[in-house]
């Protein structure tokens, strides 16, 4: 496998954890993009995230503004919330043509009930509108801490199933995971990936430096394990909600205990919570420590 065709920096060994990190944004973050750009380095991968209240336009235009301030645009694509093959068509049409997408990441999306043709992202693959329209790399969730309504079993041949199909349509699988708070969990999670041969480079997602009650809600929210143990050894103590946090504890855990040769090519995704300058001037600091 080419590591390069998911990011340049990936053919060399890394040097410290925030080689190549990518980071994610809603449709409706522009300006705040804009204000953090010349703090994230030039052609940095971007996702743009497909959420309830957003118009497809919206998600057009966050595209192209990645695309224009010198990043690389990662669209979402969330199969329960699209409502047809045709717009499926249309978006994927207007986000190569107008902002040069080659890369999305697919989820089946929260609805219970899906609001079109697809109820999963293997669906979405086998369409073959990915291919059509020139997308080359394709990103698949991955759980370290398991799914609330998919067994860990499952979600094992779900992702064998979706690599599988990924590269039969010609393109490069890559799997990037929700953001976690435990090193451990993340850690037996990536061994177990690589002892059943699932051989995928591996985005991890790491939450940015947030409030400490911003940081919980979205834990609650994603259904991102929080126990007080997990929490302490993050740095943050449950009985004190006061003030932020950022993920120095868990990245410099990840570097020690994460090597190329036995774990595969691994790097970061920051979910920044709308803070995305605070979670570039954090890459910078730690990169700068660690250089």
């Amino acid at each position: 496998m080419s590591y390069a065709a998911i990011h340049p920096d990936w053919e060399k060994p890394r040097t410290n954890m925030v080689d190549g990190y990518s980071l994610e944004m809603t449709a409706k973050e522009i300006e705040g993009l804009k204000e953090a750009a010349p703090q994230i380095r030039p052609g940095t991968q971007i996702a743009v995230t497909f959420l309830p209240g957003e118009e497809m336009d919206q998600r057009v235009e966050a595209a192209v503004q990645v695309r224009e301030l010198g990043f690389e645009p990662i669209v979402h694509l969330s199969a329960r919330r699209i409502g047809s093959e045709e717009i499926l068509d249309q978006y994927l049409s207007d986000i190569t043509t107008k902002a040069g997408v080659k890369r999305v990441f697919i989820i089946a999306g929260d609805p219970p009930e899906p609001e079109g043709p697809y109820s999963d992202s293997l669906q979405i693959i086998e369409t073959g509108l990915l291919q059509k329209h020139g997308i080359q790399i394709v990103g698949i969730g991955g759980h370290p801490e398991g799914h609330p309504n998919v067994s860990k079993a499952d979600l094992w041949v779900w992702m064998e199933k979706k690599i599988a199909a990924i590269r039969e349509g010609g393109m490069v699988p890559l799997v990037v995971t929700q953001f976690a708070f435990d090193d451990d969990a993340i850690v037996e999670w990536i061994e177990e990936m690589r002892q059943r041969g699932i051989d995928v480079p591996v985005r991890l997602g790491v939450p940015g430096p947030a409030g400490i009650k911003r940081l919980l809600g979205f834990a609650k929210r994603c259904g991102v394990g929080a126990s007080a143990s997990v929490m302490k050894k993050y740095g943050i103590s449950l009985t004190n909600l006061i003030g932020s946090a950022g993920p120095d504890k868990l990245v410099d855990s990840l570097d020690k205990k994460l090597n190329d040769a036995e774990h595969g090519r691994v790097r970061l995704h920051f979910y920044p919570f709308g803070a995305l300058k605070a979670s570039a001037e954090w890459i910078n600091t730690y990169n700068n420590k660690h250089s």
